[in-house]
């Protein structure tokens, strides 16, 4: 029997350790952390046979190598013993090839299964889960994947009749049916690096801006993985608005389609997807007559961000040959993404929104130009590297306040003084800034209390979802009982 070992116990790391035994394979997992829950995990995953290592990390000892490797997201592509493993000749890919290549392999290679990679540094959420909506409305079964909803062995897992809701997944409300007729995957950089073959039938590039750069070091590599994604895919959707993008235009990618907010005197080439008139308009070559597809305004969410995200959702649905009306039923009944730019509450006429998805410079910046002002921000967490400018800009024109949360607060309150923003709040932490924020909410006539981090979570919470789970809670128990029950409902019921 052929050994595997996934490294990362997370729901990635489950699904790969499962869709391998059910292959035949001897499968050893390992994670480095220890919990009480991960040795809950370990206990359920002993009864299928698959061992589970806590506490340790991978060695390549012995005469017992296994055969193949297989990564979670969250591993680094670099680390000592991966580097090792494949001077050794072990293969090593990421839990999506191995997703990937089961799901092609059960696949008829006269009617290959076909996937859409969404990739990009910000809106990739956003548009994967537009995409899959309008899929799913043209009664297409399109399981979204990846970095939103399933992990991608999860959807394979379920192509023998066992739904990834019996495999410990996550889900969302329902097990995968055993028919797929589309995989609709999320695709982070990470993933792109540990997948060797990964093909979509449609590729979409939503942004490109400087991030995870402790990662991949240099710009140059963080774009080389995600063109990859792109080059592999036999046909590709760009956001024509964003700079860097653009900027690479037609010499780069010659075939592409590509979007535009801005109208069909800003598309990049001859085909393509824009705004004019309040409509989403498709141009599928140079010289088909223009088509309108739906109306700009059945989409809820805010912000010129968003539009460009519906242009390539409504690209991407259009090459994948889906009508008009499933278009435009799924359009105007999506109701966004959880934590990027979501309503939570309203206190005497302010709106509290979680932006906790935004991550990075970029995205806050986005974030910020999407709400009224002014504005009460909470920020902070563990810094990122990359380029504050256009962030500060937005602060100073939008927000009324700003409240600091995490170990960036100090990093963040000099870089505020150095622009002449002297309106700031080191509070630390989220239960702080909540009743802080509605005090200044009240006190500067906002409108609106907004977290829109512009950084990592990992100071204060395992990722950005607990992050935005924990401002939910502690705003709607504000607004439930204002600063009488506040610190009691907090230490009785609400989860850390």
């Amino acid at each position: 029997m052929s050994k595997a070992t996934v490294i990362g116990l997370g729901k990635s790391g489950v699904a790969a350790a499962r869709l391998l035994k059910r292959e035949g394979w001897e499968v050893e997992l390992s994670d480095r952390n220890t919990s009480e829950t991960l040795l809950e995990q370990q206990q359920e995953l002993a009864a299928e046979q698959i061992t589970v290592k806590l506490g340790q990390s991978l060695e390549l000892n012995g005469d017992n190598l296994p055969q193949l490797i297989v990564v979670s997201p969250g591993v680094p592509w670099d680390i000592p013993v991966l580097v090792e493993a494949r001077q050794l000749g072990i293969e090593t890919i990421g839990e999506m090839e191995l997703a990937w290549r089961n799901l092609r392999w059960r696949s008829q290679p006269q009617a290959s299964l076909p996937w859409v990679g969404i990739t990009g540094t910000n809106g990739k959420t956003t548009t994967t889960a537009l995409i899959a909506a309008i899929f799913q409305a043209a009664e297409l079964n399109a399981p979204a994947c990846g970095n939103i909803g399933y992990a991608a062995c999860e959807v394979a897992l379920s192509q023998r009749g066992r739904g990834a809701e019996g495999q410990g997944g996550r889900g969302e409300g329902t097990a995968i049916q055993n028919h797929i007729d589309w995989v609709i995957a999320e695709v982070s950089s990470y993933q792109i690096e540990s997948s060797s073959s990964l093909a979509p039938r449609i590729g979409v590039w939503t942004t490109f801006t400087p991030d995870h750069l402790s990662r991949h070091k240099t710009l140059e590599n963080y774009y080389n993985i995600k063109a990859k994604l792109l080059r592999q895919s036999e046909l590709q959707v760009f956001n024509g608005d964003d700079a860097y993008l653009s900027q690479l235009g037609l010499s780069a990618w010659p075939d592409a389609y590509w979007t535009s907010v801005r109208g069909k005197d800003f598309l990049i080439s001859e085909k393509g997807f824009y705004i004019e008139d309040g409509w989403v308009v498709e141009k599928l070559t140079a010289t088909s007559t223009p088509e309108p597809i739906v109306k700009v305004s059945s989409l809820r969410m805010v912000g010129e961000h968003n539009q460009q995200n519906l242009l390539m959702a409504v690209a991407t649905a259009r090459l994948a040959g889906i009508n008009r009306d499933a278009i435009a039923l799924a359009v105007r009944e999506f109701p966004g993404v959880a934590h990027r730019l979501e309503h939570i509450c309203t206190w005497e006429g302010i709106d509290f929104i979680n932006d906790s998805k935004a991550t990075n410079y970029d995205a806050a910046e986005v974030g910020l130009a999407s709400v009224n002002s002014p504005a009460i921000l909470i920020a902070g967490g563990e810094a990122k590297a990359g380029d504050d400018t256009g962030w500060l800009a937005q602060i100073q024109t939008k927000a009324a306040a700003v409240l600091l949360i995490g170990s960036a607060a100090p990093a963040f309150a000099k870089r505020l003084q150095e622009v002449g923003y002297h309106n700031y709040h080191i509070v630390e932490t989220m239960e702080r800034a909540v009743p802080k924020s509605a005090e200044l909410a009240k006190q500067y006539q906002a409108p609106v209390v907004l977290l829109s981090p512009a950084c990592a979570s990992f100071d204060q919470y395992p990722n950005f979802e607990v992050r935005g789970d924990r401002f939910r809670h502690l705003c709607l128990a504000w607004a439930q009982a204002e600063k009488v029950q506040y610190n009691s409902i907090l230490s009785s019921s609400l989860p850390n």
